[in-house]
C-alpha cells in the first residue's frame, strides 16, 4: 500500500509539471529548406532555470538538441539548431534552419527543475517538413497605377526548377523564369534568389488585374488573390491653381478689387473737379485784372454841350457838362 501511495504522489508531481506552465505553438508545417523559430513561454519562477530543446515522441527518451547553459554544445542537429533565453519576457526561442524532410517529428520545450519529486516543466509540438510551395500572404492588394510584390516560397527540392506565374484559368498568361532565375516584362518581374523564395512584382496595376493567380515551381503551385483598388482623388490646393491656371476672380478677390478701385476713382474725380475750378478761377482772375486796368487807363468821360438862350443876353450861351466816374463839372 505504501508503495502505491508513493507512486501516486510521484505521478501527481509529474502531472503538475506539465499543466501549461510552458506553452508552445502546437503544430507547424514547414517547407523543406526553410527555417522556423519556436517561442516557448514559461512562468517567472523559472527565470534562472536551464531551458532545453529536445526531439522525440516521449519526453523521457528525447534527444537534447540545445541547452541554454551551453548553447554552443549541441547533441544533435549538425549545428542547425540554436536557443536563446529572454528572462525579461519569460520566453526562450528555438530556431531550426535548413529543415529537411527527416526533421519531421515531435519536439519538446523543457525547463529543468532539478528535483527528484518534480518532473521538468515541458510542452510538446509537432513539426512537419514537406515538399511543395506556400506564400507569405495569400491575399495582396494595391492601388491602381502602383506596384505589388508577391513572395512565393518553395522547398529545397525545387531550388533549380523554373519558377512560373500565371493567371488562374488562363494558361496563355503564364510567364517563366530563365536559367538565371529572372523574368522581366513591362508589367511583371520575377526574381528568384535560389534560397527558397522567389518574388513576383506586378507593375502599373489596372482594375482588370483583380483576380486569382498562382505561382509554381516544378509541379507544385499555390494560389494568390490580387485586388486592385481605386487610387483616391484629392482636390488640388488653391494656391497651386492660382500659380498654374488662369481663372475668373473669386468673390473674395472681386471684393478686394472693389475695395481698392472705389477710392481711386473717387480721388481721381475729386482731383479733376478741383483742377477745373482752379483753372476757371485763374481765368476769371486774369480777366478781372485786365478789365480793371483798362478802366483805369481809359476813364469813361463824355462832354455834352447844351445851348441856352437868354433873353437878356445878346449872345448865345452854351452850357457844358463834363461827366466822369467821380465827378460832374459844369462849364460855361
Amino acid at each position: 500500500m505504501a508503495s502505491v501511495f508513493l507512486y501516486g504522489l510521484v505521478l501527481f508531481f509529474k502531472l503538475q509539471g506539465t499543466l501549461c506552465i510552458v506553452s508552445a505553438v502546437g503544430e507547424l508545417v514547414v517547407l523543406e529548406g526553410q527555417s522556423v523559430s519556436i517561442p516557448c513561454h514559461y512562468n517567472s519562477q523559472y527565470i534562472h532555470h536551464v531551458k532545453y530543446w529536445c526531439q522525440g515522441k516521449l519526453i523521457n527518451f528525447c534527444t537534447t538538441l540545445a541547452r541554454t547553459d551551453d548553447p554552443n554544445v549541441i547533441s544533435s542537429g549538425n549545428g542547425r539548431v540554436s536557443i536563446i533565453d529572454d528572462p525579461a519576457q519569460h520566453v526562450f526561442t528555438v530556431t531550426m534552419r535548413e529543415l529537411k524532410e527527416a526533421d519531421s517529428g515531435w519536439y519538446w520545450c523543457g525547463v529543468e527543475v532539478g528535483n527528484m519529486w518534480t518532473a521538468d516543466v515541458t510542452e510538446s509540438l509537432h513539426i512537419k517538413v514537406i515538399h511543395g510551395m506556400s506564400v507569405l500572404h495569400s491575399r495582396v492588394s494595391g492601388e491602381e497605377g502602383s506596384s505589388v510584390d508577391i513572395q512565393c516560397l518553395y522547398s529545397e527540392k525545387h531550388r533549380e526548377s523554373p519558377k512560373k506565374w500565371c493567371r488562374n484559368g488562363d494558361l496563355s498568361s503564364c510567364v517563366v523564369t530563365d536559367s538565371s532565375g529572372t523574368y522581366i516584362s513591362r508589367s511583371v518581374i520575377i526574381t528568384d534568389n535560389k534560397s527558397g523564395a522567389f518574388t513576383v512584382t506586378m507593375k502599373g496595376l489596372e482594375r482588370k488585374d483583380t483576380g486569382w493567380y498562382w505561382c509554381a515551381a516544378g509541379q507544385q503551385q499555390v494560389s494568390i488573390h490580387v485586388s486592385v483598388t481605386l487610387r483616391p482623388t484629392t482636390a488640388a490646393p488653391t494656391q497651386d491653381i492660382k500659380l498654374t491656371t488662369a481663372h475668373p476672380p473669386t468673390a473674395m478677390e472681386s471684393h478686394s478689387h472693389h475695395v481698392w478701385t472705389s477710392p481711386l476713382l473717387f480721388c481721381g474725380a475729386a482731383l479733376l473737379v478741383v483742377t477745373v475750378i482752379l483753372i476757371a478761377f485763374k481765368v476769371w482772375e486774369k480777366y478781372r485784372k485786365r478789365h480793371k486796368q483798362r478802366c483805369t487807363e481809359e476813364p469813361n468821360t463824355s462832354l455834352m454841350v447844351y445851348p441856352v438862350r437868354d433873353r437878356g443876353w445878346k449872345n448865345t450861351t452854351s452850357l457844358v457838362f463834363l461827366n466822369s466816374s467821380n465827378q460832374q463839372e459844369q462849364m460855361s
